[in-house]
């Protein structure tokens, strides 16, 4: 996987949040501020523009812009937590012109971890971590699973993307958990008991996200 790929995903990642943004704001509106959609909207926009600007040349270079430029362009929480995990993930990946699903699958286990920190959250708090601490470890798990050839990996669906598939299933499934939570972290807290039979929108569009890297994995 080289930069192309992954600026494929951020360009597919902008797609479905703009596609899925009046529902990323509706769910916000039940236990947030109503703004997760639209703010996210704009910051993948902005990365989709700054990406076409300024090519750059590794994977983990391309991260960390689109890190960059979530924290300068979202508001609410969502832009440091975003931004925080890709530049994260691309530090990670370091300077390498390509890398592997190994190489990903602990660049996204950076991420997380930069995330857990930053917002000092962990699984069960309702918040992104309950959607990609999940998908971290599915992909990681796919990725030990994997045969040693190449070939068979593809053969029996456990090559890169059949391990980013199993990363995005669970995901979801993360996200889907957070509905009857009582939420632990950020606004949504100050709901107490309120805030059960909501999904968590943080979790939504973190979900969102993996299934776009899937989806480009699976071209």
């Amino acid at each position: 996987m080289d930069a192309d790929f992954f600026v494929a995903w951020i360009e597919e990642a902008a797609r479905s949040v703009r596609d899925r943004k009046d529902e990323l704001t509706r769910l916000d509106a039940a236990i947030g501020d109503a703004d997760h959609g639209s703010n996210l909207d704009r910051g993948f926009t902005e990365a989709v523009k700054a990406l076409g600007d300024r090519r750059p040349g590794t994977p983990g270079a391309v991260l960390a812009l689109v890190g960059n430029t979530l924290i300068r362009k979202v508001g609410g929480a969502s832009g440091p937590l975003y931004g925080t995990a890709f530049r994260e993930a691309g530090k990670a990946l370091g300077e390498a012109p390509e890398v592997s699903a190994g190489d990903l699958a602990g660049a996204l286990a950076a991420g997380v971890d930069a995330v857990r920190r930053l917002g000092s959250a962990a699984e069960g708090d309702k918040t992104m971590v309950d959607a990609l601490a999940p998908a971290a470890e599915a992909l990681a798990e796919a990725v030990r699973a994997a045969p040693e050839s190449p070939g068979a990996a593809v053969a029996e669906g456990r090559g890169p993307a059949g391990a980013l598939e199993a990363a995005a299933a669970a995901a979801l499934k993360g996200a889907q958990a957070t509905i009857p939570m009582q939420a632990r972290k950020g606004r949504a807290s100050y709901l107490g008991p309120r805030s059960v039979g909501h999904q968590d929108p943080g979790a939504a569009s973190a979900a969102l996200i993996v299934r776009a890297l899937c989806t480009v994995a699976a071209r």
